[in-house]
């Protein structure tokens, strides 16, 4: 997310949110039939083209499929922000939430209470560590999103030199699954490239151009850099440009958001790997229908992502992620 708000879903544990929950008064009623023609997408945080992307998969299908699709999203990727939003959706009662947690410990308790109300959930890009909760938890594979990026670095840099990953929170699932992949894919396959770590910009641009001026300056021969997030792209990209070496030093972003393909345009960056978040989205319907109409749910579906450089993207411009729908 994530680029500035996604990528912290587990930065840390929001004690606050604990108080909130108890406060909200413990558990929902789970009085009353749910409305079994009724969904509600609740997103990480509103306005992100991500997530918005996702929501316009998931009403397409839910239109299709004879679903009214309701969408509700905090303002922050926050547990605080996104708790009184469950907590009001489980008043409402549909048949089934389709929610991006924000936090994978701290959304447990409200996300139990509409299970517990009777409402189905389905867990769509991010999800809880307690794997009871939810019937379907559809996400990219962001292990194997990391290897793509090492798959596509290489080619970019002729397989040889050193590279360095930029990443933004330490234990940010996302976004340390996606370095995983990256260092893992360079060890098995690459041996002419040198890794030169993981280091992390704490979500902040700045800092990541910061510590490419650092990199450089302990090593001139830095051939390519992977971002793992839009931050660290962002970073990465003016720590080059006051070196004087953007363009020469390539960088392999994360997501295809509006800006982010704007940059590749641009030769800011060279190569994005674009998740596919209206597929997510439709994928989470289909398996909240499947729930409410009794028949098979598949616990974990991982979605495809693809390498999109200069020269493809205009062949694969289904992937830019949406502003609106």
């Amino acid at each position: 997310m994530m680029r500035t708000g996604r990528a912290a879903i587990v930065a840390a544990v929001v004690v606050a949110v604990a108080g909130l929950s108890a406060g909200c008064g413990g558990s929902v009623s789970s009085s009353g039939q749910t409305d079994a023609k009724k969904l509600v997408l609740i997103p990480g945080v509103a306005n992100e083209p991500f997530y918005i992307s996702m929501q316009c998969g998931a009403q397409d299908e839910a239109k299709k499929l004879g679903y009214t699709l309701d969408t509700q999203a905090p303002t922050q990727f926050d547990a605080s922000l996104q708790t009184p939003i469950v907590t009001g959706v489980i008043a409402s009662k549909p048949g089934a939430i389709l929610i991006a947690p924000t936090h994978a410990q701290a959304m447990a308790s409200p996300i139990k209470q509409a299970k517990d109300a009777g409402i189905k959930v389905i867990e769509v890009d991010t999800a809880l560590e307690d794997t009871t909760i939810a019937l379907s938890s559809i996400s990219s594979d962001n292990v194997k999103g990391g290897e793509l990026a090492a798959q596509t670095l290489s080619k970019l840099v002729g397989d040889k030199g050193s590279v360095l990953v930029i990443n933004t929170k330490a234990g940010t699932s996302t976004t340390d699954q996606r370095a995983q992949g990256f260092e893992d894919e360079l060890k098995k396959n690459h041996p002419g490239m040198t890794p030169l770590g993981v280091q992390y910009n704490n979500n902040e641009a700045a800092q990541a151009a910061s510590i490419v001026t650092a990199t450089l300056a302990a090593h001139p021969d830095l051939a390519g850099i992977f971002a793992t997030n839009l931050s660290s792209a962002e970073g990465a990209a003016t720590g080059l440009r006051n070196a004087g070496k953007l363009g020469q030093v390539k960088v392999v972003g994360f997501d295809a958001s509006p800006k982010q393909v704007q940059d590749l345009k641009d030769g800011t960056v060279q190569a994005l790997i674009a998740q596919n978040p209206g597929d997510i989205g439709k994928q989470g319907v289909d398996q909240a229908a499947a729930a409410l109409e009794s028949k098979p749910v598949t616990r974990t579906i991982q979605t495809t992502m693809i390498a999109i450089t200069q020269d493809n993207m205009s062949t694969n411009d289904q992937y830019f992620y949406k502003s609106k729908c």
